[in-house]
């Protein structure tokens, strides 16, 4: 990557504001503003807090950093007034966006000063992708003394770019080339601006089962290799049946037990016809893979021995989630050691089939019991697990997991995991797939470990001990989406930041779901019938939380000490069992705010929905949503709403009688 951009030695004049700054504890690395009275000089990027889901383009700077392209996509950052830290935009569109949110004053107050990286005298140009290239860093300037090329041929990854130069000349002549117009920074504050950080997201989603999809047909192409031997016939054991093999056919394995263990070194694929058993002698890994392209498939695998990382490595490390936002372990040095010590634990015991630096392998209907591991995956990516069993020990401390995926990603899908520690633990497997499976039983059902870009999707999770879905250890881009997880101690517990949490289904746990993350998107989550809906613990305000339906919770929400977080965007929020006002036909017009004495009992104990409904709190609660600062430690949302998002779910659960209820002409719903 090309050198931050460093401040320009002139001095600028921006607007200053005198305030005193309240240090709240961070993970190291972000910048804490200290105004005083002097005009605050612009800071790495890297030392700000970045917000929104647009890091679609940083992933591309990652990407094109291994050619030594230098793409300098714009960027700005922003000094506010009652916020502490220095708030970085992939875009000066993004910051206009936000900044334009009804209740973005409210969590972060003025925005007294603001930067952009400017493109004079840097050399830019426009690649093949219409991505701007240069030959120098960008420089920081004062946001009001740039002028902005729009509208041209310039793009970022997720749509047309914003361009700032120090001098209109400079802007001209970058239009000169490429078209556009040139505006200044009032004209660029009045532009429509429509940035959909959510659609891109979506979006990614879409490509990452697309890509799953590839790549589960390319693995089930291993099983149309023809058959070159057949045990008992041609062969008298398996494992003299896979040493006679020419690579890349196929060893048909009759029905029958066969008491042996293999080791698999060639690219074959091994297959049952009828109830074929490889038993093991109870020592040891019964199945032992170290050839790209292997395939196993319907052989039922049991006779495991027994040896796992033990208990005092699961209570290490269950509750522990470095950089997740509410537990921190310390210094890099600290973190990248614990890293390397959960590595060696997890990837070490026993299993019933085990691959070891084997790429693009498939493993698919087979059934496992075990009393250590199922399947270790160890470097060895592109695997696919598919409409697999694995019966784990009952005692979760006695077992291991059901897929391990040690610097492997690849794709786990339609099979079941019942018992043991994590029914796939993931650990460095960036990008890997995990869909479609059934999990009960367990520590936790999927446990993300150092693991980004993770799709987590339609996965039906019951009675963990500990989380349905728990992604820990301060990873980027997880999506985790359309599961359905209950009677868990919590269903979901995601930390790391840009994380994607949406269409789940959350009932019936002790804690629906813990937001630890900052940046990210929770919008159309069903959180009923749990102890407590959310509990969040991101210090920073940064998540988007909409559209989402609580239900029947004893608590909606719980919340650490923070910021205000205010859980609406674009006019509307969530559904709220409780929340009750006036309607427009869409939103309830009294904010809601679950974290409030009174707002938080309205859907569990008669008469509090009169009292809410009173003059006075009702003048304060407008007045309270209104002023920044007044709602720390709080959740409000500006602008509840009034139908369920999921009505369809409503219906099949019978809750079709749950006020408010949308009405025309403003009435007041009934007191719940």
């Amino acid at each position: 990557m090309p050198p931050e951009p460093q401040p320009r030695i002139e001095t600028r004049t921006v607007a200053t504001v005198s305030i005193a700054v309240v240090v709240v504890g961070l993970a190291g690395g972000i910048f804490v503003v200290d105004f005083g009275s002097a005009t605050p000089e612009p800071v790495g990027f890297d030392e700000t807090v970045s917000v929104g889901l647009t890091l679609e383009d940083e992933l591309r700077l990652a990407d094109e950093e291994r050619f030594d392209a230098r793409i300098e996509l714009p960027r700005a950052q922003v000094f506010y007034s009652q916020y502490p830290y220095v708030v970085g935009y992939y875009g000066v569109d993004s910051f206009v966006a936000n900044q334009r949110q009804p209740t973005h004053e409210q969590r972060f107050g003025f925005p007294n000063t603001v930067y952009v990286t400017e493109y004079t005298d840097t050399g830019v140009e426009l690649n093949d992708e219409q991505l701007p290239v240069t030959e120098f860093a960008p420089n920081w300037i004062a946001a009001e003394e740039a002028f902005y090329v729009v509208d041209s041929d310039a793009r970022t990854t997720s749509g047309k770019a914003v361009l700032p130069f120090e001098t209109r000349t400079s802007a001209e002549a970058f239009v000169d080339e490429y078209g556009g117009d040139v505006i200044d920074w009032q004209d660029m504050l009045d532009r429509p601006v429509e940035v959909d950080d959510a659609g891109a997201v979506r979006d990614r989603t879409e490509d990452q089962r697309r890509d799953a999809n590839e790549t589960v047909e390319t693995r089930d192409s291993l099983l149309k290799r023809p058959v070159s031997v057949v045990v008992g016939e041609d062969e008298p054991t398996v494992q003299s049946a896979v040493a006679a093999a020419p690579p890349n056919t196929t060893v048909r394995v009759p029905a029958g037990t066969y008491r042996e263990h293999l080791e698999i070194d060639t690219p074959i694929t091994l297959r049952a016809s009828g109830d074929a058993r490889i038993v093991g002698d109870g020592n040891g890994t019964v199945v032992t893979v170290t050839a790209n392209r292997t395939a196993l498939a319907g052989i039922r695998v049991s006779g495991v021995g027994d040896s796992t990382p033990g208990p005092t490595v699961t209570d290490g490390h269950a509750g522990s989630n470095v950089g997740g936002g509410g537990h921190n372990h310390g210094d890099a040095d600290g973190e990248d050691s614990w890293d390397a010590e959960i590595e060696d634990d997890y990837a070490q015991g026993d299993a019933a089939i085990e691959a070891s630096g084997a790429g693009n392998v498939l493993v698919a209907d087979t059934t496992i019991d075990t009393d250590a591991a199922g399947i270790i995956l160890y470097a060895s990516p592109g695997a696919v697990v598919r409409n697999t069993t694995v019966v784990g020990s009952e005692n979760y401390r006695e077992g291991h997991m059901g897929v391990v995926a040690m610097r492997s990603p690849g794709v786990v899908e339609d099979s079941t995991f019942v018992g043991g520690l994590d029914g796939v633990y993931t650990h460095r497997s960036d990008g890997i797939v995990v869909r479609n499976n059934r999990m009960r039983d367990n520590r936790n059902g999927v446990h993300l470990m150092f693991t980004s870009g993770a799709l987590i999707d339609d996965n039906n999770i019951t009675t963990e001990e500990t989380a349905g879905i728990y992604v820990m250890t301060g990873p980027e881009r997880n999506a985790l989406v359309g599961n359905e997880i209950r009677d868990a101690e919590t269903g979901i517990s995601v930390g790391g930041t840009n994380s994607y949490v949406a269409e789940n289904v959350l009932t019936g746990n002790d804690l629906g779901l813990r937001i630890e993350a900052t940046a990210s998107i929770v919008e159309r989550n069903i959180i009923a019938d749990n102890r407590d809906g959310v509990e969040t613990w991101a210090l920073l305000p940064t998540n988007r939380v909409t559209h989402n339906d609580f239900v029947g919770n004893e608590r909606h929400v719980a919340v650490s000490s923070g910021r205000l977080r205010v859980w609406s965007y674009d006019g509307e929020g969530n559904y709220w069992e409780g929340a009750i006002g006036t309607t427009d036909g869409t939103v309830v017009q009294r904010p809601y705010t679950p974290t409030d004495p009174i707002d938080g009992r309205l859907h569990r104990v008669d008469g509090t929905g009169a009292l809410a409904q009173a003059p006075a709190l009702s003048a304060l609660a407008g007045f309270q949503g209104a002023i920044p600062g007044m709602r720390a430690d709080e959740v409000i949302d500006t602008a509840p709403r009034c139908a369920p998002v999921h009505a369809e779910w409503f219906e099949r659960t019978g809750r079709t009688d749950i006020e408010p209820i949308c009405r025309s002409g403003g009435d007041t719903p009934a007191e719940t």
